[in-house]
């Protein structure tokens, strides 16, 4: 095995830097990861913007990582029989991997584990050749799914599919997917899949197309459409699904609320939702959030997109050239997510 690998670190907030590191040996309960491909997500923006000066090692962002695993803490191993082995192909997503000792983890909601790292935020992610995981965390990757196409999905891909999960729609129901970007077109695929009357919400006709090929049944432009108007006129919507987090839109859209209906938040904005207690009271109308999920949660999204043909679109860059992928994930310039490939000469000689 190599001694050093290469990085794309924030050395200061906002700039990516390519550095050499000497490689890691994983501790009990961590495994070093070869990292294969890593998905550039709309998160990834705060963690290299607001990066911590203060930490002795600056950080490695990103946190939609495949790879294989190269080598093994002591304490991994030690199950019977082994979950995971060197050369396993595997997966991390947000959730850096649950303590296994807390409350939460004690009623099996692992998702909501306070001691777990936030990879690519609180611990070091996968722009970069090589990078360490809790072995809590890891997902194992379906052969049906090449890297490129995977890690997406360890992210935006689970986000959206336990959104709709938690939605409390039935097959038939009016679903509504407020944004199309990164998060959105993977839920339209999903929703589409699982039966709804599904309505994408966006901005301008641009992405009408888009939509439209991506599984939604209608497509309604917040520039020229009242969208809570029009999902009135459907009968209402049994759930919403907003991955943008413009509050003031997010709190206009109630109204297209069906009786029981239910707004799920994936866009953490900074704003307060503003929500009109009245209809949300009369209506017996809920706003939930929800986070990504665990890595059984995660693995059943892997299953499902390979079993219905659902698939990321995706843009393809060398991690050398991080900054570019994620300025223009930022910009709205991507269609519809950017991804990170490595090379690894020696693997491929």
């Amino acid at each position: 095995m190599k001694t050093t690998y290469r990085a794309m670190q924030v050395t200061r907030p906002g700039v990516l830097e390519l550095v050499e590191r000497p490689v890691p040996a994983p501790g009990p309960g961590e495994v070093l990861i070869e990292v294969e491909a890593c998905g550039v997500c709309g998160a990834d923006a705060a963690d290299i913007e607001q990066a911590d000066p203060t930490l002795a090692s600056p950080r490695v962002p990103g946190h939609e990582v495949v790879g294989r695993i190269a080598a093994m803490g002591a304490a991994t191993g030690s199950d019977t029989p082994p979950l995971w082995r060197v050369g396993q192909r595997v997966g991390v997503g947000r959730l850096g991997g649950h303590c296994n000792a807390c409350d939460a983890c004690r009623r099996g909601q692992f998702q909501l584990c306070r001691q777990q790292p936030f990879v690519g935020a609180t611990c070091d992610g996968g722009y970069a050749e090589m990078m360490l995981a809790r072995s809590t965390g890891l997902v194992a990757i379906p052969a049906e799914l090449n890297a490129e196409e995977a890690a997406p999905i360890l992210c935006a891909g689970i986000a959206t599919f336990n959104a709709l999960r938690k939605c409390g729609a039935d097959a038939g129901d009016v679903v509504a997917v407020f944004g199309i970007g990164g998060l959105g077109h993977m839920a339209l695929q999903y929703a589409r899949r699982m039966g709804f009357e599904v309505v994408a919400i966006g901005r301008g006709d641009d992405i009408a197309a888009d939509a439209l090929a991506l599984g939604a049944h209608h497509y309604l432009d917040t520039a020229r459409d009242d969208a809570a108007a029009r999902l009135t006129q459907m009968g209402g919507a049994q759930a919403i699904v907003a991955t943008a987090g413009d509050a003031a839109s997010v709190g206009a859209l109630m109204r297209g609320l069906a009786p029981q209906g239910r707004m799920v938040l994936l866009g953490a904005g900074k704003d307060p939702l503003a929500v009109a207690a009245g209809p949300l009271v009369v209506s017996e109308q809920s706003v939930v959030g929800s986070l990504t999920g665990s890595p059984w949660e995660n693995e059943k999204t892997l299953r499902f997109s390979v079993l219905s043909g659902a698939r990321p679109m995706i843009e393809t860059l060398p991690f050398e050239r991080a900054n570019e992928a994620w300025r223009k994930m930022k910009s709205g310039e991507a269609r519809f997510r950017m991804v990170l490939t490595m090379t690894h000469p020696a693997a491929d000689a």
